[in-house]
């Protein structure tokens, strides 16, 4: 028995990391337990019921007015305790996040192999997201394997200097989650859209949440979304807005009276792909809605001065727009008036992934701990 313990702690993680798990409990060689630090609470219990996961041990560290201190403290202690006694062969965490560093850390602290999914996301700018890009830096210093989701990604760890034998090209594991929601979504579209959607409307769905976003950034989103309603008599805005009150405060104040913006408190995930569905294109500084939105055959304005995700932009599934609120409304006006423009980002393949990422991650363990056994093709990018 190959025993591999997961580790996560927020709703994007879980969800990426989710389709791994299922694949790992599917083979018989691996021994799966799964670890949260609960850095995010309602949201992350969404998804485990979703995936119909169930937690080995809970942390449960999430505190009101909690600070990257207390997250990193609260985990890495955590998670110490955890490791101590149960003692995996191997450690999977996903992403950038305070727990993926903790967990990480703690790893290593017990001498614990690392395996990193979603390796080698790089904006070059150490405050640019903050914490996230110094978090995937020093994950990938303690980490053992590096599943890479793009072709990029690797040639960030090479020019890093890690070793190409420890770098697997996977594709992203989120496409994995999204095909099988896909196929398996029951959900409905909340309330106040069904009353208030109007059919032949054009909608933009939007969510946007980053720290970076925070304040005026946020208030020149709302303007450029305001003028967009203005000009358009056929387009509606739905933001699924965020808990935190930073985006909250801004949000209602500067949307919350507009007949065509629809407002909705955060939705979960099976009701995200529904809106996403229902959406002519989506404005997000999400990187997991640049990754998803693809598959869906919607084009994506990322409202970010930088992406560690540029492989979108290559292909001409998404553009990036900043936060300037002229840039904005330029760049949604420029989808909204050219049909042609439209189509070509509609219908570009997704670069990010081919639904087979979790199996590839299945398969690298289960060869790295018996190299008699091959392990699937990387993903052609």
């Amino acid at each position: 028995m190959i025993k591999v313990t997961a580790v996560f702690g927020t709703r994007p993680e879980a969800i990426k990391m989710a389709p791994v798990i299922l694949a790992l409990k599917k083979d018989p060689v691996f021994e799966t337990s799964v670890v949260l630090t609960g850095q995010h609470r309602e949201m992350l219990d969404q998804v485990m019921s979703l995936f119909n996961l169930k937690a080995s041990f809970d942390l449960n560290i999430m505190k009101d007015k909690q600070t990257l201190s207390d997250i990193t403290v609260g985990a890495l202690s955590g998670l110490e305790n955890i490791f101590k006694v149960s003692r995996p062969d191997i450690v999977l965490v996903q992403g950038d996040t305070t727990t993926a560093f903790a967990a990480a850390l703690a790893s290593f602290y017990q001498k614990i192999p690392v395996g990193h999914i979603e390796a080698g996301l790089r904006t070059d700018d150490i405050y640019n997201p903050y914490p996230e890009e110094m978090n995937r830096r020093m994950i990938t210093a303690l980490a053992s394997l590096h599943f890479a989701p793009t072709r990029e990604a690797k040639q960030n760890l090479l020019k890093g200097g890690v070793d190409q034998k420890n770098i697997f090209l996977t594709g992203n594991t989120v496409v994995d989650a999204l095909l099988y929601m896909t196929k398996n979504n029951g959900a409905d579209l909340p309330d106040e859209y069904r009353k208030r959607h109007k059919v032949g409307n054009r909608v933009i769905f939007v969510e946007t949440h980053r720290r970076e976003n925070l304040g005026e950034p946020m208030r020149r989103i709302c303007g450029a979304l305001k003028k967009l309603t203005e000009k358009y008599g056929d387009v509606e805005v739905v933001f699924s807005v965020h808990r935190n009150p930073l985006v909250r405060e801004v949000v209602f104040d500067e949307l919350q009276n507009l007949s065509r913006v629809i407002l909705l408190e955060p939705v979960d995930y099976p009701v995200m792909i529904k809106l996403m569905e229902e959406s002519f294109f989506i404005m997000t500084d999400s990187g997991g809605l640049q990754e998803e939105a693809p598959s869906l055959g919607r084009p994506v304005i990322i409202l970010r001065d930088n992406t560690e995700r540029p492989e979108g932009i290559r292909a001409g599934t998404a553009v990036l727009a900043g936060t300037c609120e002229n840039n904005v409304f330029s760049e949604a006006s420029g989808l909204l008036d050219d049909g042609e423009r439209y189509t070509k980002m509609a219908k570009a393949a997704n670069p990010y992934g081919d639904g087979l990422a979790s199996e590839r991650i299945a398969s690298i363990i289960r060869s790295v701990n018996d190299v008699s056994l091959p392990y699937l093709e990387e993903f052609p990018g």
